[in-house]
Parts: structure tokens; C-alpha cells; sequence
């Protein structure tokens, strides 16, 4: 493609180290679309006649077919999926398929077809998003009532339900799909027609290009058109990002799934064993994720290094923007597919999990906001629950049985309280039920504020 101004072949090794084609065969799709568009433009500029157009849209489709039955054989002399295609179409019809490349050049080509492939990718992704949610939301609402203590360092904190639980990470995962689509409307301009860096003699209909593509305008500065690759490290994020909630979701799923934990089973389908411990019943869909995530983060690190320093407009670092875009796709879209599966096949133990929130130092807290109502200062009631926690880890005593009002007459209910509803015996304060029912503000767990983000959910997610 560059014979004229060569006079020797281009090295083996420059070849090798060159080539893109064998990743980015697979913007053939897009890459075809986007010549079709292109060579209409031809047309309506006069550049080609009729039956040159019908010719050109006949050919790349016929190419599209022979690549779609795995019958079209790429060339890495060829470089890229660009050539590969031109070059197999000129084959097919003759001069016609090189008129195809005027008035563009192999810059804005690869900046749109990685724009329409990103934006197809997305609407994917996205779908993968949802019906991960939808698993989630389905365990939330069957197990919305089940209480499970909550942790901070890992260590038993306060009740909460499972149904609270699993609706945190839908909030997450909506995050990640409200990023996903932010990113779809920003990429979302055709390129197309910028030409190498600075446009083209020969001016196309570049809004009738973009609009036949489905873009919702055009670029409006050729130089940035050729070299912006922020659309794929932004989506390289949003994944990323994905994959870190993912990843703590599998963190919670290990930990749950223990021996020590046991609040839920995994599936025999989405678990393994070991060859050498008959025993053992693994989450490596769990572990697989959090590993997986590692790539997604490095991907991200790839493509930004990958920019940080490019001067204006085209270089050719740029070639190395697919191979963490492709692979950070991939990866995302198989781990919330399989993740969905898991989630939805998987069992929570409630009994377990009630046991477990049955410490009564859980609702330490609530003794302290008892104290609150009684008219005492939350820094001193804090420290007043603290000297009882105290005393009960020193006594072995479990906090409900302890003789509150030994430890400080403040214990005493004193008739005053702030509230008609705040009980006079504190040990009232230590009952799971009325404790979780209390949390009504919005966001709280209470089974009511619970049952109605589930409400919300299903009919958001319809």
C-alpha cells in the first residue's frame, strides 16, 4: 500500500511485529459497515458510478459471508483488517475496489470501527449488568426478611439482612450501567472523513456518513477524530470498575461460603473439587473473578500509559489500544454471565445466618442510642456501653445478661425518656427484630424499607 515511495519489501521482523490483524479481524463487521457508508458518499459525490457503488456493496458483503463461514483466509502482510478487506474486495471486482479508499485513510477508518464496535460491545455489556442484577434482586426478595451480621475489618458490626446485603451490590452494578451508557453517548461521533490528520480535498457528506451509522453527529476537529483514544480508556475503566465490584462480591461469596461462615452454597455446577482432598468443594467462580479482575486493572494501566505521551495526531502506539480493549470485553462479559448463573443457583442457610447475628454485641450500639433517648450525651453513652463490653468480655457474660445497672446506674430507665416508644428495661434494646424494624430511615434495613427497594428494583429491571 506504501510501493511507491519504498524500494525494498518491509523486514519479516517489522512484519511480525506490525501485523494487528490477528486480533483485530474481528472489527470486520464494523469495518464493512463503515465502507459501505463511506463508498455511498462516493456516490452521492460523483466519485463512483452506480453500478461501481453496487459493485463495491455486493463485494464487501460477499467478503462479510466468507468471513462470517470461516472460509476467508487474512494475510499478516496485509497488516490489518483494513487491508485484508480492500485488498479481497479489488481482488473480487477490479479497479473499483481501489477507488473505495479516496477521500479517507487507514486513521479515521480504525477510529470508527472501533467507535461502532465499543458502542455495540457496550449495549452487551449492559445486558450482562442486568441480568446479573436480576439474580441478585431475585435472592434479595426470597431472603429479604434473613439477618446476618455486617462487618467493618471484618469483624461482626451491626444486623442487617441478606436481602440488604445483596441490594448493595445492585446498586453497584448500577452504577457500572449508568457508566456504560454515559461512555456510549460520548463516543458516539463519526470520525469518519478526518482522512489521515487533516481532512481531505475532497470533501464527503460526512453528517449523511454519521447518520447512516447510527452515530449522532460527526467530530468536530480532524486532529483529535484520528488521535483520541479516550472512548476506549474510559469503557477500559467503566469495565474495570465493574470487575472490582465483582470482585468484592466474590470476596463476600468466599467468605460466606466457608465452614466458618456458612451462610450460603454455592452449587455443585459452579464449584470444583480438589485431586487430592476428596473434601473439598471450592469457589472458583469466585476466585476466578477476583483474579480476572487483576487483568481488567492491568488493561487499563495498558491503554493509558499507552497515550500518556503521544504527540498530535496518529501514532502508531495507538495499534496497542485493541488488544486490552478486546480482552477487558471478553472478560467482563463472561464474568457476568457466569456470575449471574452462580447467583441465581446459589442457597442461603437462614439458620446460619441467624446464628451468626445473634451475638448480642451486635446491638451495642442500640444500647447506646437507648442510653441517648434517656437523655445522656452519645459520647457518654458510648463510653458507658464500651465499660459494659468491657465487663462482659472480661466476665464471659453475654452483654444481654450482663447487670447493666451495676456497671452505671445510667442503665436505669429514668421515666424521662426523649421518645414515647424507647422501652424503660434496656434489655429490651437486644431483640433482632424490633432492632432491624427501628431502621426505617431511607437507606436502613428494616424489612419494610427492604421489601420496598425490591418493589423498586423489580419494576426498574421489568
Amino acid at each position: 500500500m506504501w510501493k511507491g515511495r519504498f524500494a525494498q519489501q518491509t523486514a519479516d521482523l517489522v512484519q511480525q511485529i506490525g501485523e494487528s490483524i490477528s486480533f483485530d479481524w474481528r472489527l470486520y463487521r464494523h469495518d464493512i459497515r463503515g465502507s459501505i457508508a463511506h463508498a455511498r458518499a462516493q456516490l452521492t459525490a460523483g466519485l463512483l458510478t452506480q453500478e461501481e457503488f453496487e459493485a463495491i456493496e455486493k463485494g464487501l458483503k460477499e467478503v462479510e459471508g466468507r468471513i462470517e463461514r470461516d472460509e476467508f483466509e487474512f494475510s499478516t502482510e496485509l497488516e490489518d483488517v483494513h487491508m485484508n478487506i480492500e485488498s479481497a474486495l479489488t481482488e473480487a471486482i477490479g479497479p473499483a475496489g481501489a477507488k473505495l479508499h479516496t477521500a479517507r485513510s487507514r486513521n479515521d477508518q480504525v477510529a470508527t470501527d472501533t467507535r461502532l464496535y465499543c458502542r455495540a460491545e457496550i449495549d452487551i455489556l449492559a445486558a450482562g449488568i442486568r441480568d446479573l442484577q436480576k439474580a441478585l434482586l431475585a435472592q434479595a426478595k426470597t431472603n429479604a426478611d434473613v439477618i446476618l451480621p455486617a462487618y467493618t475489618h471484618l469483624q461482626r458490626g451491626q444486623p442487617v439482612t441478606v436481602g440488604h446485603h445483596l441490594l448493595a451490590y445492585v446498586e453497584m452494578l448500577e452504577r457500572d450501567h449508568s457508566r456504560l451508557l454515559d461512555c456510549q453517548k460520548r463516543l458516539n461521533l463519526s470520525p469518519l472523513g478526518s482522512g489521515a490528520l487533516a481532512g481531505s480535498t475532497i470533501n464527503l457528506d460526512r453528517e449523511a456518513v454519521a447518520e447512516e451509522l447510527g452515530f449522532a453527529g460527526v467530530t468536530r476537529n480532524s486532529m483529535d477524530a484520528v488521535s483520541d483514544r479516550d472512548y476506549i480508556a474510559e469503557l477500559i475503566f467503566a469495565i474495570s470498575l465493574c470487575g472490582v465490584h465483582l470482585s468484592r462480591l466474590s470476596e463476600d461469596l468466599i467468605l460466606w461460603c466457608s465452614s466458618e461462615f456458612g451462610f450460603v452454597i454455592l452449587s455443585d455446577a459452579h464449584t470444583t473439587g480438589s485431586s487430592l482432598m476428596p473434601q473439598k468443594k471450592n469457589p472458583d467462580v469466585c476466585e476466578l473473578t477476583r483474579g480476572k479482575t487483576g487483568r481488567l486493572l492491568g488493561n487499563l494501566t495498558s491503554i493509558l500509559v499507552a497515550i500518556k505521551g503521544l504527540p498530535l495526531t496518529y501514532n502508531r502506539d495507538l495499534q496497542e489500544d485493541k488488544e486490552p480493549l478486546f480482552d477487558s470485553i471478553d472478560t467482563l462479559k463472561l464474568t457476568l454471565a457466569v456470575n449471574a448463573e452462580m447467583i441465581a443457583a446459589m442457597q442461603i442457610r437462614p439458620e446460619r445466618c441467624r446464628q451468626a447475628a445473634s451475638d448480642p454485641m451486635l446491638l451495642a450500639t442500640d444500647l447506646a442510642d437507648w442510653l441517648v433517648l434517656q437523655g445522656v450525651p452519645f459520647r457518654h453513652a458510648h463510653e458507658l456501653v464500651g465499660k459494659a463490653v468491657a465487663k462482659a468480655v472480661e466476665s464471659d457474660t453475654p452483654l444481654d445478661q450482663l447487670d447493666l445497672a451495676a456497671v452505671d446506674p445510667a442503665f436505669t430507665a429514668s421515666g424521662k425518656a426523649l421518645r414515647d416508644d424507647v422501652p424503660e428495661n434496656p434489655s429490651e434494646v437486644f431483640n433482632l427484630d424490633r432492632a432491624l424494624a427501628a431502621r426505617t430511615n431511607p437507606g436502613a434495613p428494616s424489612p419494610v424499607n427492604v421489601s420496598a427497594e425490591v418493589t423498586r428494583w423489580e419494576q426498574r429491571l421489568a
